[in-house]
């Protein structure tokens, strides 16, 4: 990375000085765009005279009581289902999809809306219909008869306007329109979605309002994200950062940062730089678009007013008793099956090699093949294996202050009054090591066995080689004195385990795992210990709660930043092992 906050264009005009005349701002502001849009434009952004028009659409979008019933599904859905397609964009009905328009054309866009608009008034239909539609990945509203037939005919005007006046190619609606709820989401959900559909009556007040939005099309590939924290540079390639900015981040274009660490470009300011992830949360894709001219068509009665009316104040004056009883009770029943079915799912502790890099092996060694104990933070020993100490190269074991961490998070959990009926660790060394240790603080290692899984190692993708690691098998934990045990049947032999698997295959892995792990357990009887790797906080937890699986891009940069701070420690180690050697 250059010295200095690298400019996303290297070209920068002497004209972009003084650009805060207020005489100057007034023509931004007369053409729609909010004043801290227009200042910024003025001010900050060194791209602003490269020559990159901006993408246009047409959107038509409802208001009044029907918005609002919209958006609750919005809410409600994302929280009993998860995030989805549909979640990125606002309630709308498409009319044209994005188009190219040169900056000083966009003033005859709003002249185009404005004359389609005023042909179409008094057609436009009085109540838009809107059927609800439902397959396995969408759910949504179709706009059918007539109305729709106005609707189209209005985009048709549209682009046709825009065709003559703005000279820019407008391809309009002419298929099946309709307004998306929910998209590209997970099969087992679709009932759920369906229910919650059905509670928003489209026969609700509604102003309809067609909207001309616009999004930067150098930017329409990359992730938004939206800051949360204030972030001072420590360094000459870094972004400053304010809450409320918005960064985009190319995903293809991360080589070179480091973990924790993102490459982006600011919206605000138009400069490239590092930031720390953990300082920004995902955006949703159109909370970057600029909203230009609106059109507003007439409001539709209520059909049900009187009706819904009476309801709402039933509901919101007197509670319902039975309603209130049948959600205390649903509730009781989950919690009593939460206590039931408790499962902990614990990383392991601090690895070797996380500390003394790949080479960590080698510092060990003797010439003659032997473990020697080189820094006070390398174990006290390793267990034999059969094939020699090779084989901890990508097994590795725990630091000593990996196992003081285990035997820590053993101590505050037996503090926390928790009774760990059942053991299941990952075939990693580091994992088996940490239940041992927590275990041990439960004063249960020798009556409570652990249960070896290879069906919650690791994403093996993630693994280095075109090989799984080499193991150590039941026999070598036993002659180590780890009391595994000899009985259980994994839900995946590690034979099964493929180098390189598919993001899907991993996910499906780890549901399939928990899912015996779980049934394999007696009810009542106490806390689940599950001991694996970072991912598995996500990966192992997910199914037990009904959520899909993150995307495999949001599911990285979780792992990222679960990492963060252990990788700051490390570098301080690190550091004081350097300065040791020094």
């Amino acid at each position: 990375m250059a010295a200095g906050e690298t400019q996303l264009y290297a070209k920068v005009f002497n004209k972009l000085k003084g650009r805060s005349n207020p005489s100057l701002l007034d023509p931004l502001l007369g053409m729609g765009f909010p004043a801290h849009t227009a200042l910024r434009c003025h001010c900050n952004d060194p791209s602003l005279d490269d020559p990159i028009p901006q993408e246009y659409a047409l959107f038509l979008c409802p208001m009044g009581p029907l918005l609002d019933k919209l958006q609750e599904f919005w809410r409600k859905s994302r929280r009993q289902c998860a995030k989805n397609r549909a979640h990125e964009v606002f309630p709308h009905i498409t009319l044209c999809d994005f188009f190219t328009c040169e900056d000083q054309k966009v003033e005859y866009l709003y002249e185009a809306l404005k004359r389609a608009g005023d042909r179409t008034l008094h057609a436009f239909p009085s109540a838009v219909p809107l059927v609800l539609h439902s397959s396995i990945s969408y759910l949504g509203f179709f706009v059918n008869d007539s109305p729709a037939d106005i609707i189209r005919e209005f985009a048709v005007m549209f682009a046709t306007e825009a065709s003559i006046l703005a000279d820019c190619t407008v391809k309009p609606c002419t298929k099946q329109l309709h307004l998306t709820l929910a998209h590209k989401f997970y099969p087992h959900h679709q009932r759920t979605l369906e229910q919650l559909a059905r509670a928003i009556n489209p026969g609700h007040s509604c102003q309809w309002t067609a909207a001309l939005y616009s999004r930067d099309m150098r930017f329409v590939h990359y992730q938004t994200l939206r800051v949360l924290f204030q972030y001072k540079p420590q360094n000459v390639d870094e972004l400053t950062l304010s809450p409320g900015d918005y960064i985009f981040v190319d995903p293809t274009q991360q080589e070179e940062a480091s973990e924790g660490w993102v490459i982006g470009i600011s919206q605000r300011t138009g400069c490239r730089g590092f930031l720390p992830e953990n300082y920004t949360e995902r955006a949703s894709e159109c909370d970057t678009w600029v909203r230009h001219r609106t059109y507003t068509f007439s409001v539709a009665p209520d059909l049900s007013s009187r009706k819904d009316g009476e309801l709402s104040s039933r509901r919101n004056g007197e509670p319902n008793p039975p309603s209130s009883s049948r959600s205390l009770s649903s509730l009781q029943s989950l919690q009593a099956t939460i206590v039931r079915r408790s499962v902990l799912v614990v990383r392991h502790g601090e690895r070797v090699d996380q500390i003394f890099g790949k080479s960590w092996l080698q510092q060990c060694t003797t010439p003659d093949g032997r473990y020697y104990r080189p820094d006070l933070n390398f174990p006290r020993s390793l267990p034999k294996r059969s094939r020699g100490i090779k084989d901890f190269e990508n097994d590795p074991p725990l630091s000593s202050c990996g196992i003081f961490q285990c035997r820590m998070a053993g101590e505050a959990l037996l503090d926390s009054g928790i009774r760990i009926a059942s053991v299941f660790s990952s075939p990693a060394l580091r994992c088996v090591q940490t239940a041992k240790h927590i275990l041990g603080e439960f004063k249960l290692e020798k009556k409570v066995k652990i249960r070896v899984e290879p069906g919650i190692f690791e994403w093996t993708k993630w693994e280095a080689g075109k090989t799984t690691p080499t193991f150590m098998t039941l026999e070598e934990m036993k002659e180590a004195d780890f009391n595994v045990s000899l009985d259980y049947r994994p839900a995946f032999p590690l034979a099964s385990l493929l180098p390189a698997e598919s993001y899907d295959d991993y996910v499906h892995r780890c549901a399939a795992s928990m899912e015996q792990i779980v049934s394999t357990c007696p009810q009542d009887v106490g806390v689940i210990l599950v001991v694996g790797h970072g991912s598995a906080l996500d990966t192992c937890t997910r199914p037990l709660l009904g959520l899909p699986p993150l995307d495999c891009a949001d599911f990285a940069q979780l792992v990222r930043k679960m990492s963060e701070e252990e990788d700051r420690k490390t570098d301080d180690q690190v550091e004081r092992n350097r300065q040791q050697g020094a």
